[in-house]
């Protein structure tokens, strides 16, 4: 099937996936039919799972035999979870196996409370690739100081992830170390080792432009749904200098992949703003863009193809330089902005077994 999607991938290696997963997808199949229009991969997170387990009784009668047996209001969740994932993994399978490894990948986040915690992080992207134990399960690591090590570790053992809740290119040099050296530490060949690296769009966005409405005068103004493009297509020109020259060259004979970048948050929050401007914006070859539904058809119905994200960087550097200018200093910005994703994603954790706990005690009485 040809669409805009597919188009995506096949003209400009760009990989369209989904940032998304409900239960009610996997057993109807529209999750499927995603994948018959373009999607090649899906990622989730602690506020998918939230949203999903929540708002539907789609999981109720799992939950419910597990209460019976005795399992534990959180084992119950990851065994909600867990059970998403693998059918994600079988209908993603195909897509995995005829793109010789590069796409089909589902994502299962490790439990927000681990964010600043190193060994506990490592401990746990271990069990949930034994657990799964799937060629294309990512498991997801955020991308702050503590994560940075069991990224390294994670992949000198061979298995596969992606970082997530990146912001600052500063950050996102260290993630792409943590990945070389990884590899560098991995022995024999590397071709089953993968990774993509989650770069947030959006929410750069709107707390810059938050700061410049402050500001209020029209030079401010005039810079407002500029950084965030800016900040990720500089991004994107670090990640085409790191992959590149002898020491990846050594890598790559081994059979190493490039850790693409991913966009992600790429939902446009501002409604004066395009509804696929953090999509049109950011095309390049070795790269992911994961989306959620309303924008994947917002793309799919009138998105514009072309080569985008390394059309100007001379562009962004001036809004970077001109931020600092007024006063906005993106590293304080993006900071600000990974410690209160992290704290999101552990509120929504925390709520959702409030209400899973809840329910269990409805089911027990």
């Amino acid at each position: 099937m040809v669409s805009t999607l597919t188009d995506l991938h096949d003209r400009f290696d760009q990989s369209p996936w989904l940032d998304n997963l409900q239960r009610g997808w996997l057993t109807d199949g529209e999750l499927q039919r995603w994948v018959d229009r373009g999607v090649r991969g899906v990622t989730s997170n602690p506020s998918i799972f939230q949203k999903a387990i929540t708002s539907s009784a789609d999981y109720d009668e799992q939950f419910a035999r597990l209460i019976a047996d005795g399992v534990s209001v959180s084992d119950g969740y990851w065994e909600l979870v867990v059970r998403d994932i693998v059918d994600a993994l079988g209908v993603l399978r195909p897509v995995h196996d005829a793109s010789d490894g590069r796409d089909g990948f589902v994502s299962v986040e490790v439990a927000p409370s681990l964010a600043h915690d190193a060994a506990g992080t490592l401990a746990a992207a271990l069990a949930l690739h034994d657990r799964i134990d799937a060629p294309n399960l990512y498991v997801k690591i955020p991308g702050t100081a503590a994560g940075l090590p069991a990224i390294r570790e994670v992949i000198a053992r061979g298995r596969s992830v992606n970082v997530t809740l990146l912001f600052s290119v500063e950050r996102y040099a260290e993630v792409m170390e943590a990945y070389l050296a990884g590899l560098e530490a991995c022995e024999g060949d590397l071709t089953g080792v993968s990774s993509v690296a989650s770069f947030f769009v959006s929410r750069v966005d709107t707390e810059v432009d938050r700061r410049l409405e402050a500001i209020g005068t029209d030079r401010a103004l005039a810079l407002r749904g500029r950084a965030a493009v800016a900040n990720a297509r500089l991004a994107y020109d670090l990640f085409t200098r790191t992959f590149t020259g002898p020491r990846w060259a050594a890598l790559a004979a081994r059979g190493a992949r490039v850790q693409r970048p991913l966009w992600a948050s790429t939902s446009t929050k501002n409604p004066a703003f395009p509804d696929t401007l953090y999509v049109d914006t950011l095309i390049g070859p070795h790269s992911v863009n994961t989306m959620p539904e309303a924008t994947l058809a917002a793309f799919e119905d009138h998105g514009v193809l072309g080569r985008t994200v390394d059309a100007d960087l001379g562009d962004a550097r001036a809004v970077i330089d001109e931020l600092a200018d007024l006063g906005i200093a993106l590293p304080e910005v993006t900071a600000q902005l990974e410690a209160e994703g992290v704290a999101a994603f552990a509120k929504a954790f925390d709520e959702l077994l409030d209400a899973l706990s809840a329910k269990a005690g409805e089911l027990g009485s």
